[in-house]
């Protein structure tokens, strides 16, 4: 069976909201990390985040939606109307037992929350909403999609961290395997909310950097962590027989896909790079795509120097030293927990159509062995690139697109 194909692209991200906002700022090298905007975050322990510029609710989210469900569903909501748009695909024009969607969620519902709780502890039980029950639940991005779309095929939502995106992508082409003509899959997240960034201030590997040029350099020596972002993207996948009876066009092929987990330890990372290796290598090998065939790989690019070893580790072991270029346009956004992958493929997917490799910030005259790309690069011949992805936890997962017809 042929490959499933990406045929649309959602964007709501620090970048912009949809695609070609997002392409625009990517190119320009556009940094969106900054202070907290919308409430004093002056006592909180994180000092840079990446946040959704210009995103009004009221503009983009039906009233009865809102009261029921958290802002990462929002953009979830929104992300999925872009994509829909850009694939020029009407669900309502197809048999809905054909349509699935797969969410990849980690953080759930942290505004929807924290207000319950204030109503809770402030006016008492009868002030709490009893849409409390599902708003946080990190399954309702996925459930919410599939009512107001009318997906009434396979529905599910992926948890493995920031690995998600790409687990998401996973699931969603087994389905198209088995029969399905179309999943909307992607990832957001919406974890900036005061108490989302306490709970998030005990975890490892966060950057308490107050200046947005140093708080997230991964591969660098004085890298500091991570910085926490908000957004992700939701894309359109469709079985080439379903595209072609559609007349849609395709930005990449999902070509090969693979999980692994690392069995060490729940937070503590293990002290090797072989399940990230292991997953890179098998993800290939399913693509039937040789490591020089590879034009690109995104990078997860934790920020922790001990995690960003290991995976230059794996890369240089897979690759070569300085064999491969490797993007890191997550840079300019934060990490977005399990949005972060989906945008990371739908970059990807816009570096194969228009053969332009989207450029890190903050990471010139870096040492390290890779080959970092800082400012976009022009790969006129680009044919495949590789997607990586970890999670706290142990989850390392790996995709491989190419451009469609190579």
């Amino acid at each position: 069976m042929m490959n499933p194909v990406i045929t649309g692209i959602g964007v709501v991200a620090p970048t912009g909201i949809g695609v070609a906002d997002h392409w625009q700022q990517t190119l320009t090298r556009t940094c969106r990390l900054g202070p907290v905007e919308g409430y004093d975050a002056s006592g909180l322990p994180i000092g840079v985040v990446g946040q959704v510029p210009g995103f009004d609710p009221a503009e983009r989210t039906d009233s009865k939606l809102r009261v029921q469900t958290d802002r990462w569903t929002w953009y979830a909501l929104e992300a999925t109307r872009l994509a829909l748009a850009d694939a020029a695909l009407d669900p309502a024009d197809h048999d809905p037992y054909r349509l699935a969607v797969v969410t990849a969620s980690a953080s759930g519902g942290n505004e929807f929350g924290q207000r319950e709780i204030h109503a809770l502890w402030g006016q008492g039980p009868r002030a709490v909403s009893a849409y409390q029950s599902i708003g946080w639940f990190y399954a309702a991005s996925s459930g919410q999609i599939s009512i107001k779309e009318q997906l009434k095929g396979s529905c599910g939502v992926i948890v493995s961290d920031a690995a998600g995106g790409l687990d998401a992508l996973a699931a969603a082409s087994r389905s198209i395997r088995r029969g399905v003509g179309a999943a909307v899959v992607g990832g957001t997240e919406a974890p900036l909310s005061p108490y989302a960034i306490v709970c998030q201030s005990s975890q490892p590997g966060l950057s308490t950097g107050r200046d947005p040029a140093t708080a997230y350099r991964p591969f660098a020596a004085d890298a500091t962590g991570q910085v926490p972002g908000e957004g992700g993207a939701m894309l359109i996948m469709e079985s080439p027989g379903f595209a072609a009876e559609r007349g849609a066009t395709a930005y990449a092929e999902l070509a090969g896909t693979a999980a692994t987990h690392d069995a060490h330890h729940p937070t503590d990372p293990a002290p090797d790079h072989r399940q990230l290796t292991r997953a890179l290598r098998t993800a290939l090998d399913r693509a039937g795509c040789a490591p020089a065939e590879v034009g690109a790989v995104f990078a997860d690019a934790a920020g922790d120097p001990r995690l960003d070893r290991l995976e230059e580790a794996a890369i240089g072991e897979v690759f070569g030293p300085g064999g491969v270029a490797v993007c890191v346009p997550k840079t300019m956004v934060g990490r977005l927990c399990s949005g972060g992958a989906a945008l990371d493929v739908a970059w990807a997917a816009l570096a194969l159509r228009h053969g332009v490799l989207p450029p890190s910030v903050n990471l010139d005259g870096v040492a390290t062995s890779l080959d970092l790309v800082t400012e976009a690069r022009p790969v006129p011949d680009l044919r495949a690139v590789v997607v990586l992805a970890r999670g706290a936890g142990g989850f390392n997962a790996a995709a491989v697109l190419r451009r469609p017809g190579t």
